[in-house]
């Protein structure tokens, strides 16, 4: 496995699934905005786009992909009864889970959106919406599911491709938001659901010649099916640890208007950079990495260990510089259009500055948890997620009522460097990972050449402001010349400093 052509081959259906994500969203700012019914939406969505993200983004990998492997080396027949089991017991519990929360939908609602009782016609809206949406749930877990299976054997285009139909039925979806009106958000919340069907069969068709499912209700429940089921909970919590920060900072973010859609607007930006720096990495590593694990193999695990941490920082350092400095003229090129106002600009730019600055730390919390998820260990990210969630809601409910929904991404981002720097403590202590010489000159290198390049980065957003600016008709198509060109700049430095090697291209993990 080579992992730079790995992640690329994975980051280059993720970023085109987030353009497409980009589309979308500004397709519903105009057509939304920021009001009761775009936060109705929102929080349909974030539910199922939750899930989504917990499952597919590499969470349920953490805890399938080890034992499958393990399973694989005790032959085929071996781990296609681990994974038939897997499917039937995930089948009929997705089903039980969904049957139920239809039911009780009002009280879920309310537990996910408890600021929306106050208005009666936007929680009845939200209710409805999420009635619909929420089956999607199934869908993406199974989906999740398949694409764990390809992940196995090294295949990773086809499950990175999948989050693109999401995107392309609701794009559809929007062309028609003219005919559909009052309606639109239902039609949207319908292509959630059918979107999420077309993927399960996308991903079957292409698993099919490593593995076809065979459903049973008779599920034997032996050690290896208990002992991944006790890895799996454990796993969505820790992998998925931003998702559910960010899902608890809409549930107290619900309590004050407007303020799910700024933090939804800002959420999409930083995640294009996250799903490359983060989850990209942590997903193509892994298996390579639990091979070696189980092998012993302690040269190759050092090896490919460093050069994940090297190539995630690579990717993550000037991001986050650009989204500090330019947080609000990028907000603006992006979705400051139509209903999507000045102040839901501003109010959304503020968010995405704090969720910045905690951007190394959400991509480092993926790459060293795959360190030891590989380990058939989730037990410890979990305890450690579990503080990190503690302390973000102690930090948002303390300070909410002063300084309102901004407390959001600020207390995310204290609480994601906490639980990144306990996991980097950990993995260190038990030797998990040690340092390389060499990728700690490279680190190095790659601070300095990214703050160089993001002073360059500041300068032609200082020089270029007149076309910037919330009116301007230009300001998309110069913030991203702005981008490009500071962008092969630091490409161009890493090379000539070797923060980036060109004959890392070609190594092989």
């Amino acid at each position: 496995m080579n992992l730079i052509k790995s992640t690329s081959t994975y980051s280059f259906f993720i970023v085109i699934s987030r353009i497409l994500g980009y589309i979308r969203d500004v397709l519903i700012a105009i057509y939304l905005g920021s009001g009761p019914i775009a936060d109705a939406f929102f929080v349909a969505f974030r539910i199922p786009n939750t899930f989504r993200r917990l499952f597919s983004e590499g969470t349920f990998n953490s805890a399938f992909v080890p034992s499958y492997m393990s399973e694989l080396q005790n032959g085929k027949d071996s781990s296609k009864k681990f994974a038939n089991n897997v499917f039937s017991f995930l089948v009929l519990g997705l089903l039980l889970i969904v049957f139920v929360v239809e039911i009780f939908m009002p009280i879920f609602v309310f537990l996910i959106a408890p600021g929306f009782t106050e208005g009666g016609e936007k929680l009845e809206l939200t209710i409805s919406l999420t009635r619909i949406t929420f089956p999607f749930l199934i869908f993406v877990s199974l989906s999740s599911f398949f694409g764990a299976i390809l992940n196995s054997y090294n295949k990773f285009a086809a499950a990175s491709a999948a989050p693109i139909i999401l995107n392309v039925f609701l794009i559809l979806t929007l062309f028609f938001a003219n005919y559909l009106n009052d309606k639109l958000v239902f039609y949207l919340s319908y292509a959630v659901t059918v979107a999420g069907i077309v993927q399960l069969i996308f991903l079957i068709l292409f698993t099919k010649k490593y593995y076809f499912p065979k459903f049973s209700f008779r599920i034997k429940l032996d050690k290896k099916i208990k002992f991944f089921f006790k890895k799996l909970l454990p796993s969505i919590f820790s992998s998925g640890v931003t998702q559910i920060n960010i899902l608890v900072g809409t549930i107290i973010a619900s309590f004050q208007a407007s303020a799910v859609s700024y933090l939804y607007y800002a959420d999409r930006i930083y995640q294009i950079n996250l799903a490359i720096a983060g989850i990209a990495i942590g997903t193509v590593l892994l298996p390579s990495l639990s091979k070696y694990v189980e092998q012993n193999n302690l040269y190759k695990i050092k090896f490919i260990q460093n050069k994940s941490l090297e190539l995630s920082l690579f990717l993550c350092l000037p991001a986050t510089f650009a989204l500090m400095i330019a947080s609000e003229e990028i907000t603006s090129a992006l979705f400051g259009y139509g209903s999507f106002d000045l102040k839901s600009v501003k109010n959304s730019s503020d968010a995405l500055y704090y969720f910045a600055i905690g951007l190394p730390a959400f991509a480092l919390i993926k790459v060293f948890s795959s360190y030891v998820f590989a380990r058939h260990n989730t037990q410890t990210p979990f305890i450690y997620s579990v503080y990190s969630v503690i302390l973000n809601i102690f930090i948002s409910l303390y300070f909410f009522s002063d300084i309102g929904f901004i407390i959001i991404p600020i207390a995310t981002t204290i609480s994601s460097w906490v639980n990144a720097i306990i996991l980097f403590v950990y993995l260190i202590k038990k030797k998990y990972f040690i340092f390389d010489s060499i990728s700690v000159i490279s680190i190095v290198k790659i601070i300095f050449v990214s703050i160089f390049t993001s002073y360059l980065f500041y300068q032609l957003i200082s020089y270029f402001e007149v076309f910037l600016v919330y009116e301007s008709k230009y300001k998309l198509l110069v913030t991203i010349l702005i981008v490009s060109m500071t962008a092969v700049i630091y490409i161009l430095l890493s090379i000539l400093t070797k923060a980036f090697k060109i004959s890392d291209i070609k190594l092989k993990y």
